[in-house]
């Protein structure tokens, strides 16, 4: 695709710098990307970006998980230890609008390319990073993975079974929630910079991405003094609104309010519930929450799933399946969504990815080309930099560049 052809989408004349690797950066950079900014993804050389590496499941070699989170991205593969890719990073920020990184705090600043370093080449820059802890407190300078970050949260304490072990949630909820946080302040400065030219620091990391999932517990803590414990699939503030068992799987009801369960009552049969002093009220069902959980899977195990769904559907009451991962892609709904997407990329060929989540009336999201292969745009980069063909094939010798093969 021709990069001077205009991307549709509310971004499109935004130019990012993403030099972040696995997961929480990409995912910034990815979401930006979707939204029609032109994202450079820098990889460090030798190897590229980590998630390169993983080693299952591969699409005809290439990493399934690289590739889900690399679309929409121009690629080139630089050096940073290398004088000469220094020089080529700093002829880029230029014309750059951000600089996405989840290095360690200190890691660029030891290579000579802190953000004060950045904004003199450019005092417009918008740089952002993502790191373990943030870059102030006394653990700025620890490194960090999603896992530490659930731990140290506390996410890890209220995931889970009552009496259960310590769980992480199912996804790197801290990763991607860090990478969406990222998106939203870089956006946020975007607009800032659009109005006075003025670059800053956007700076996010995991621990507050996984803390900010935490603003019901956290609200009893504050409330109360008490930290709260796991409570399986159940809320901590209403029930019932959880995972129950019909008669061939699991599905979920959500009886928020004391008029969806009177709802409950009247689909289940069991209107006398309502007066049952043990559920007459939100709070006298989360006291006895036990027994009426026991009491609503002895009914929703006479019929199926889908029977008790078409009962709920009709009477009002929010209700869903617990679909396993492919039961939800493949729905029609998701499909509807554009959730679903399709690519071709050069060695894996025919690929599926998440589509965006976002939706716009007026300058709808676009996802054009799949992931890049390792330095399959340096060339074309550095071209739009001013680099002649020469210098670049000097760069490449040197090995401050790398480039794909034909590329």
């Amino acid at each position: 695709m021709d990069q001077q052809k205009k991307r549709s989408g509310p971004l499109s004349g935004m130019r990012v710098l993403e030099l972040a690797q696995i997961m929480a950066g990409p995912t910034a950079g990815m979401m930006l990307a979707d939204m029609g900014a032109d994202v450079i993804k820098v990889e460090k050389l030798p190897g590229g970006d980590d998630a390169r590496g993983y080693a299952e499941p591969r699409v005809n070699g290439v990493s399934a998980p690289f590739l889900m989170l690399n679309r929409n991205k121009r690629g080139i593969a630089l050096n940073l230890k290398h004088p000469q890719g220094r020089e080529v990073l700093l002829r880029l920020v230029k014309d750059a609008d951000v600089l996405i990184e989840n290095y360690r705090r200190g890691t660029l600043e030891k290579l000579g390319l802190g953000y004060d370093v950045l904004a003199q080449a450019n005092p417009g820059l918008i740089y952002c990073a993502i790191s373990g802890y943030g870059r102030t407190g006394p653990y700025a300078d620890r490194g960090g993975f999603d896992l530490i970050a659930q731990g140290f949260a506390g996410l890890m304490s209220i995931t889970g079974e009552p009496g259960g072990p310590p769980l992480k949630t199912g996804n790197p909820v801290a990763d991607i929630n860090a990478g969406i946080l990222a998106a939203a302040g870089i956006c946020a400065a975007y607009a800032h910079k659009l109005r006075t030219g003025q670059g800053q620091i956007v700076d996010t990391s995991l621990l507050e991405a996984a803390l900010q999932q935490t603003y019901w517990h956290a609200a009893i803590y504050f409330a109360t003094g008490e930290s709260p414990g796991p409570s399986g699939s159940a809320h901590v503030l209403t029930a019932p609104y959880q995972a129950f068992r019909a008669k061939d799987g699991w599905l979920n009801i959500g009886g928020a309010n004391q008029a969806n369960w009177e709802r409950i009552t009247e689909v289940l049969g069991h209107r006398e519930w309502r007066d049952d002093p043990r559920f007459r009220t939100n709070s006298d069902r989360l006291r006895n929450r036990e027994v009426l959980v026991t009491l609503m899977n002895e009914v929703l195990a006479t019929r199926t799933r889908a029977e008790w769904i078409a009962a709920f559907d009709a009477a009002g009451v929010p209700a869903g399946p617990v679909h396993s991962i492919g039961e939800a892609l493949e729905h029609a709904q998701t499909q509807a969504r554009g959730m679903v997407v399709a690519l071709h990329h050069p060695q894996a060929g025919r690929t599926q990815a998440l589509g965006c989540p976002l939706h716009f009336s007026a300058t709808p999201t676009a996802i054009e080309r799949p992931a890049p292969l390792l330095g399959e745009h340096t060339r074309e980069v550095l071209r739009e930099a001013g680099y002649s063909d020469a210098q670049i094939a000097a760069l490449a010798d040197c090995g401050a560049i790398a480039l794909a093969a034909g590329a």
